[in-house]
């Protein structure tokens, strides 16, 4: 964080100072902001958010020992440390990001991404940020830090020698995306897909179309919306950045991407295409497994070619990355047996999108085995949605379909309904379970996917199985 006095840091949060300690309302502050107690460190400023299972206030006296300049709290709780009293410390978090990045964007040239999408956001911030790291200080998300807290927090690590800021904008309700992206206007708005990924809280793919839609209206005027060709629905952001004063860069694997991806082929070491950007076209081979990745870089390198980056930068630096993030289509285990653990997170296209990936780098002479969990957050939608993936992996020919846990029992019984009968599907209520029935099942040469949405906790029964064979 840049350098704020307690009393401007009081203003823009339309808070009441406390002051404590010989403290002043001139008093600097620039330590680093965190609603975790844990890692506060000297000169800090502390976020008393109140949570579902604690309330960070119980914190405050755990952060001033670890060097808390000052807390940001809803009532004082501790005269040990200078205090801004506030309505929300959530919608102050939100204040104090705005108040700093638009400093630093006033006094430097600090160039802003924003990204959405139902699927691949994580993956594509990493992507870009690899890139852009080459460029200069870039600051990135940790982790999936893309929502009211942690973007907010992801924003205020920017300082003045910050080129880029990569922010990413999950939703699971209308507004939210406009909140967040409202905070900083970027300069670029990268838009992946819009799918059935939170259809639940939405209440609809049109709902969920114009939450990400928010995106491309909160852009600054004269920025670029960089759009999915591919997706009909995406493409249909274009009138909505024209109306914004923005212009569009496009990219896909069809003849209407500006940013274009061709011959691709997949294999277990990784995806190979060739890109193609104003006319120069290189060849790119991503380590990261999955074809369905290789949007996701094309996005990416549409957001740093906008920006400026050579193509032949962006290529090289990609080609650095091992994974895109733990758990994400992450290989475990050993070429006698191969764990592709990507159970983080799991919505209907990002599940086809593994499976499909699973039967494309399972060679002749190798078994594909999936490990299905639940997928989260599709409301109404999910009894069919789990119908779909279980028609899917029948009719991908997968000779073991894994079926674990209670939420997901509907996958199980429609896998059977499609042509699992003859124990080709089994199902286990707990992990644990299917651990034990794994460690027995696997042989030599089976290629195992371990999909499911993050509640289903199943990455870590892909870690227990990729430490199990390695």
């Amino acid at each position: 964080m840049i350098h704020l006095t307690l009393a401007r840091m009081s203003e823009a949060l339309h808070g009441e100072l406390h002051l404590a300690g010989g403290d002043t309302p001139d008093t600097i502050v620039s330590g680093a902001v965190d609603t975790d107690s844990r890692l506060i460190e000297a000169g800090g400023v502390f976020v008393a958010k109140p949570g579902e299972t604690t309330d960070g206030h119980r914190f405050v006296g755990a952060a001033v020992e670890r060097g808390a300049a000052v807390a940001i709290v809803e009532h004082v709780v501790d005269d040990a440390v200078s205090q801004i009293v506030v309505a929300d410390v959530v919608a102050a978090l939100a204040d104090l990001a705005r108040l700093v990045v638009a400093d630093v964007r006033t006094r430097g040239s600090l160039r802003i991404v924003g990204i959405t999408g139902s699927n691949g956001k994580t993956t594509t911030k990493n992507l870009l940020a690899r890139i852009l790291e080459g460029e200069g200080e870039t600051v990135s998300p940790k982790a999936s830090f893309n929502n009211e807290v942690g973007a907010p927090l992801t924003m205020l690590r920017v300082t003045d020698d910050t080129r880029f800021l990569v922010s990413e904008f999950g939703a699971s309700a209308p507004g939210e995306i406009a909140r967040l992206a409202g905070l900083v206007k970027p300069d670029i708005g990268v838009v992946l897909m819009v799918g059935m990924a939170h259809a639940g809280g939405f209440g609809g793919i049109e709902a969920t179309f114009a939450a990400k839609s928010e995106l491309v209206r909160a852009l600054r005027p004269g920025g670029i919306a960089v759009l999915n060709a591919d997706d009909s629905r995406v493409a249909a952001m274009a009138p909505i950045a024209a109306e914004q004063g923005c212009s569009v860069v496009w990219f896909g694997r069809g003849d209407a991407a500006e940013v274009r991806g061709d011959e691709v082929v997949v294999s277990a070491s990784g995806t190979t295409c060739r890109v193609t950007v104003a006319g120069e076209t290189l060849p790119l081979r991503l380590r990261v497994l999955g074809e369905h990745h290789v949007m996701n870089a094309l996005a990416a390198i549409a957001a740093a070619t906008a920006l400026g980056v050579p193509l032949a930068d962006c290529i090289e630096r990609l080609e650095t990355i091992d994974i895109a993030e733990r758990w994400r289509m992450q290989p475990l285990g050993s070429d006698r047996v191969r764990i592709i653990n990507d159970a983080y997170n799991a919505s209907p296209d990002s599940m086809a999108a593994a499976l499909r990936t699973l039967a494309q780098i399972t060679g002749p002479d190798e078994r594909m085995v999936a490990v299905l969990g639940a997928m989260s957050e599709l409301g109404e939608f999910s009894g069919e949605e789990h119908d779909r993936v279980a028609e899917l992996a029948v009719r991908l020919r997968i000779p073991r379909i894994v079926v674990v846990g209670a939420d997901a029992r509907r996958l199980f019984i429609s896998a059977i309904g499609q042509g699992s009968w003859d124990d080709e599907a089994v199902f286990f209520a707990s992990a644990d379970e299917a651990y034990d029935y794994l460690l027995s099942e696997l042989r030599d040469g089976d290629r195992v996917l371990v999909k499911s949405s993050n509640a289903a906790g199943l990455r870590f029964l892909g870690d227990r199985l990729g430490e199990s064979f390695s």
